[in-house]
């Protein structure tokens, strides 16, 4: 019974555990849809598109890629209202020139565009896209850029980051702690149990009869007629 009682206390800790950590890490990020968003206003210089990546990456997210049309004007939209930069915005695509495709960093599919001006005969080497924050459409841009004045970083619910939030920090040891402290108490509960178990049969089951005599009686059987040899 106390078995099968303790995984039933477990479960609504465990699903507490998990929405502690279903959101964004923090108030800095902007949720829509399936993933939450930053927008890092900070200048850096650039010798590859690695280094930009890196600006994600250190945050636990990856360069930006869009799927639809909603998170296109969604991102356009908060754009407008947050970004102080340049125009064009640098997306998290590159064009494969193994495959003679563009693809997405995060390696996400290419299920939508919004390309601009678009001419297929084009030297695709070392492009990457741009998105261009007072149309919202897309544009084809080299890879090799100097220098950028933001990045624009994605993450997947749940969040995926080594590090969280300090609320999200207290609710897990806050859970945590109620689960190891229930653990315990029901592994104390179970031993007593068990004690008083095998007591109780030690008690019914293993107590000898006593001998109706002590030790200080003699039981002396004597003939009445003497034994007779030949």
């Amino acid at each position: 019974m106390l078995r099968a009682t303790l995984p039933a206390l477990l479960v609504p800790l465990l699903g507490l555990a998990a929405a502690a950590v279903a959101d964004c890490p923090s108030s800095s990020w902007i949720q829509f849809q399936e993933s939450c968003y930053i927008f890092l206003q900070e200048a850096i210089k650039v010798e590859s598109i690695e280094d930009i990546r890196n600006q994600c990456t250190d945050h636990g997210a990856d360069m930006i890629s869009i799927h639809n049309e909603e998170e296109n004007a969604f991102i356009l939209d908060t754009l407008k209202k947050q970004w102080k930069g340049s125009d064009d915005i640098l997306l998290g695509m590159f064009y494969d020139t193994d495959d003679a495709s563009f693809k997405w960093f995060d390696h996400s599919n290419m299920t939508f565009d919004k390309w601009t001006d678009q001419d297929d005969g084009e030297d695709l080497v070392d492009t990457c896209a741009f998105l261009h924050i007072k149309t919202g459409e897309w544009k084809k841009g080299n890879c090799e850029v100097s220098s950028v004045e933001g990045t624009l970083c994605k993450t997947a619910i749940p969040y995926k980051r080594k590090y969280l939030s300090d609320n999200h920090i207290l609710i897990s040891a806050l859970v945590i702690a109620s689960t190891v402290i229930l653990t315990v108490l029901g592994a104390i509960i179970w031993f007593l149990y068990k004690r008083h178990s095998d007591s109780h049969f030690t008690t019914v089951f293993s107590t000898a009869p006593e001998s109706p005599y002590n030790e200080d009686c003699v039981l002396v059987v004597a003939e009445e007629n003497p034994v007779e040899f030949d």
